[in-house]
């Protein structure tokens, strides 16, 4: 009696990522468009400059002031023009890649000196603990944008002062932000193991406090970007923020 061969089931073809971060932004229809128009504006920010350079700089006297949604001097001028009748939908687009560049850039740098400070603050604790505490309390009692102004009109208002002072006072909301994390972090069972078998203090905050503190700090550090970049926005405004040209 032969006993019948049942052919074994090939195992499903694993699902990429990016397929299934498609799915699961498919599932809720406004983080989905949302996702859309985040692409959209960053191949604007990355081929914006290669593309509507020219437009931005060109002087149209024939489109001075002219009004926003109206077709009638072309598409470029679906926002309208300046004094010199240059396209601002030209120069949003080109001049957005320098604000997406110093926000980022400021962020990156609050992120990993307030991630840092916070992590040595939370799991130090004592004096440099409170040491950092208040220098975060002083930071933070004065208000983004009035201390830009302070620190960016008595110094001269470059992109790299721009970036510094923005960067300066987001650092106290990471760390407040990280030392939180790290005090409930550190009363866990595998960071007790840790120090059992020895592990040293760096290694314990990099290669075990840090991973968990992670999310935390990636959600927060995408929140801050929209804050930084309103910041920028109105520092331009006032005069004060990257200058011509």
């Amino acid at each position: 009696m032969t006993v019948p061969v049942v052919a074994a089931a090939k195992p499903a073809a694993r699902t990429s990522v990016a397929r299934d971060v498609v799915w699961l932004l498919w599932q809720d229809k406004v983080a989905f468009g949302a996702a859309i128009l985040l692409l959209f504006i960053l191949l604007c920010t990355v081929l914006g400059p290669w593309l509507l350079a020219d437009q931005a700089r060109a002087v149209n006297l024939l489109a001075r002031n002219a009004k926003p949604f109206s077709l009638d001097k072309g598409w470029l001028f679906i926002l309208g023009a300046d004094a010199l009748g240059r396209s601002l939908l030209a120069r949003i687009v080109v001049a957005s890649q320098n604000t997406m560049l110093i926000a980022a850039s400021a962020v990156v740098i609050s992120t990993v000196v307030g991630g840092l400070l916070g992590l040595v603050a939370g799991y130090t604790g004592g004096w440099i603990s409170a040491t950092l505490l208040r220098l975060a309390d002083a930071i933070m009692s004065f208000p983004s944008m009035l201390l830009a102004v302070i620190v960016l009109f008595v110094f001269s208002p470059g992109v790299s002062n721009v970036i510094l002072v923005l960067a300066v006072s987001r650092i106290p909301i990471f760390l407040r932000t990280v030392r939180a994390e790290v005090l409930e972090l550190k009363e866990r069972m595998f960071v007790t193991a840790a120090l059992a078998m020895g592990a040293k203090t760096d290694r314990i905050l990099l290669r075990h406090i840090a991973p968990m503190v992670m999310p935390t700090v990636i959600n927060l550090a995408a929140l801050e970007m929209a804050f930084v970049m309103l910041v920028e926005s109105g520092l331009s405004f006032l005069g004060i923020g990257i200058q011509p040209p």
